[in-house]
């Protein structure tokens, strides 16, 4: 079985149209909500999107069985006014729970929390409550930054700032999956900003003692940890100077995904971290999603990169693909049936 376990949402244009209504009126029209049936909902799983075929094509050539869904990140808008915020990211949830009720053995949800910049993640809490138990989210993103670069910082992951989300994350026995959004600098473009956040979450949670005060908690990196990997190195030589554990060592307290698109880059992650700290991701249909005109292959298919590592053995590509998805997000093998 194969589990992708980093995508994001194909919704209906009722979602986007949604959130140019609120934008454009500030919410002085009031709330509102996204007016899509089911039909909608499914109609846009099975339209062209990037790549040319449908998401769910696209999901049958590249072999893969089950998708954990979020939002797309760098729709959120986290820096916009809380109230904004709350009613889009509700909505994009609302669409990501029924697609998942309405094709259970191809979809999970992985929710996204309204976290706005300066306000504690205690405010979400009860939410991120109601997507696990009400609505059947098996994880939720976590956005360091929710200023987006926009000026107002929110203190790194190893902050005690953060530990009432991890309290709860313990307490659900749910992953959190470390995503930035949107940014707002001139300086880079919000994919650099998503590698620079997972990069500075790295080292501020291994240089912290959040996995000493919650040694159960489940927290998975975006795109192979951003530049860390490449870099460990440099944060090696640091603590073996100051006499601590190793960091490579420490790296192995979180969770990988491997959205990485190409086999260098993918190799080095599985040597640094090991296999049974990596989970299957792609993205797809998204970012990735061009030919290479050297290969003729889509960059973001990396199933078969994976495969083609005869250093790794079945049962590390096995965790690989399948098995730590499952452990991490808690998947019941009776949920890996095709729709």
């Amino acid at each position: 079985m194969v589990i992708d376990s980093h995508a994001h949402v194909t919704a209906p244009e009722a979602l986007y149209v949604y959130k140019a209504n609120i934008l454009s009126h500030r919410g002085g029209h009031g709330r509102g909500k996204v007016e899509a049936t089911d039909e909608d909902i499914l109609k846009a799983l099975n339209s062209p999107v990037f790549g040319g075929s449908s998401h769910l094509q696209q999901l049958k050539e590249a072999g893969t069985d089950m998708q954990l869904i979020s939002p797309r990140p760098y729709q959120l808008m986290h820096s916009e006014s809380p109230k904004l915020v709350a009613w889009f990211t509700e909505e994009c949830n609302n669409i990501i729970a029924r697609q998942a009720k309405l094709l259970p053995g191809t979809f999970r949800g992985v929710c996204s929390l309204p976290q706005t910049p300066g306000v504690s993640p205690k405010a979400v809490l009860p939410y991120l409550e109601k997507c696990v138990k009400e609505d059947g989210f098996v994880g939720c993103l976590v956005n360091p930054d929710p200023g987006e670069c926009g000026g107002i910082e929110t203190p790194p992951l190893g902050d005690r700032f953060w530990y009432p989300l991890y309290e709860k994350l313990v307490e659900l026995d749910i992953p959190g999956h470390i995503h930035s959004t949107a940014c707002k600098s001139d300086r880079l473009s919000y994919s650099l900003h998503f590698i620079n956040e997972e990069s500075i979450a790295i080292v501020s949670l291994l240089n912290s003692n959040v996995f000493t005060d919650f040694p159960t908690l489940k927290l998975m990196l975006s795109h192979g940890g951003g530049a860390i990997p490449y870099q460990c190195g440099r944060f090696e030589a640091s603590a073996l100077r100051r006499g601590g554990p190793r960091f490579s060592d420490r790296m192995r307290n979180l969770y990988y995904d491997t959205v990485l698109y190409s086999k260098d880059a993918l190799e080095l992650l599985f040597k640094t971290v090991g296999a049974d700290r990596c989970l299957f991701g792609t993205e797809r249909p998204g970012v990735g999603t061009v030919k290479d005109p050297k290969t003729g292959r889509w960059l973001d298919e990396t199933r078969h990169l994976i495969e083609e590592f005869h250093w790794l053995s079945p049962a590390e590509k096995k965790m690989i693909f399948e098995d730590n998805a499952k452990k991490l997000f808690k998947l019941g093998t009776s949920e890996g049936a095709k729709a």
